[in-house]
């Protein structure tokens, strides 16, 4: 585990357990690597397949989709990103394996992040396949399709601004909703699922047993996939194989803000629901993790445990920083350790680091160990 959380991208904050290639912002870091190569289509035994589709100008460079043989039709879990590249990567993993999109029976989604949904419409429409998805998660869809991109824009200059940031760095925003220049969020226009996921519940793939597994924290509604049936290599120590999507990543710590809903209740704890989603992941004890980024991986609980330390260190920084003074969450978020001074983290990445830290100090205030100074404008913290 590395010595200081690193910075946060838009969906995943790497380290927590070694080396990763994904950096916070690929259009704005001057020295973010270049995008891991995508591998091929992998064979994994027992009917189940990955097929490697394209994250456009991402580091992570691609969404690992799972394809499902079952007795009625081939099931994809997640289905990647909206473009067309990633369309044509889908296509053409999907021949690889034997199959087309017309074929298809059914789509799983782990969560709603356009890495994962974005071309659930596409393949619904191309082949008549339902969409599944946590109720939790359908939710923020629906959400997000019904709210323009101007409101959220608003909503994220209120908390910026709640937070204690600077005019410099609210004064972009500002102008972008004064002239007009905001830009369609990704997943503004994403299929609202057919079915809701329910936890713990068998899913409805003939011929196979697939359980769902609640593990909010990253979202409020993503979920793995728990596949209760032996592992094709033999010798293996463990259940089945779980397809882990965001929660659970071999050498990257998801990124974990407040669910950024506009009017979401400030009882959120993301972290706390991500910590407990970890124990009960850990104690499935499945014999193979098959994650939506990097690569497959075995002993789920001692990475679960790598990463409840990571965020444990982190909680434990921020209380320090909050122990003998009053500090606003902008403050907080620029005295944190991030795996380079604040002065080069970019203009996208500092937004994503104040809901990281934001996450970190929610979880202290529900706990108890940490206390809003009341009347302060912009709001300040203490330890308590």
């Amino acid at each position: 585990m590395t010595n200081a959380p690193e910075e946060p991208d838009g969906h995943h904050e790497p380290g927590a357990g070694g080396s990763a290639p994904d950096a916070p912002d690929a259009l704005d870091a001057p020295d973010t690597p270049e995008p891991a190569k995508a591998p091929a289509v992998t064979d994994h035994g027992g009917g189940v397949w990955s097929i490697p589709v394209p994250i456009p100008d991402n580091p992570l460079g691609h969404t690992l989709v799972h394809l499902i043989d079952t007795d009625a039709g081939p099931v994809l879990v997640d289905t990647g990103w909206d473009d067309p590249d990633s369309w044509q990567s889908l296509v053409d993993g999907l021949a690889a394996c034997g199959t087309d999109v017309q074929a298809l029976h059914g789509v799983l989604i782990t969560h709603h992040h356009p890495d994962h949904h974005g071309l659930s419409a596409r393949v619904r429409e191309e082949s008549g396949a339902w969409i599944a998805m946590h109720p939790a998660d359908t939710d923020v869809v629906r959400r997000t399709r019904s709210t323009g991109p101007e409101d959220w824009l608003r909503h994220l200059t209120g908390k910026l601004a709640a937070a204690g940031a600077p005019e410099s760095h609210t004064a972009p925003l500002h102008r972008a909703l004064t002239d007009g220049s905001v830009r369609t969020l990704p997943g503004s226009t994403a299929a609202v699922p057919d079915l809701d996921i329910e936890p713990g519940a068998l899913l409805p793939l003939p011929g196979r047993r697939l359980r769902a597994v609640w593990t909010p924290g990253h979202t409020p509604g993503h979920v793995c996939l728990h596949l209760e049936e032996q592992h094709p290599e033999a010798g293996r120590r463990g259940l089945g194989r779980l397809f882990s999507g965001d929660h659970l990543l071999p050498g990257i710590t998801p990124h974990i803000g407040l669910y950024e809903i506009p009017g979401s209740p400030e009882t959120a704890d993301p972290l706390g629901d991500y910590l407990d989603s970890l124990d009960r992941i850990a104690r499935l004890r499945p014999a193979q993790v098959l994650p939506a980024h990097q690569h497959p991986f075995d002993d789920a609980p001692a990475r679960a445990a790598e990463l409840r330390a990571h965020h444990e260190q982190r909680l434990l920084e921020l209380l320090a920083l909050l122990t003998g003074r009053e500090r606003t969450l902008w403050e907080l978020t620029e005295a944190l350790s991030w795996n380079r001074p604040w002065a080069r983290i970019p203009f996208g990445s500092r937004n994503i680091a104040v809901a990281e830290a934001e996450a970190h100090l929610r979880h202290l205030l529900v706990r108890g160990r940490a206390e809003p100074v009341h009347g302060s404008t912009p709001a300040t913290y203490r330890a308590a």
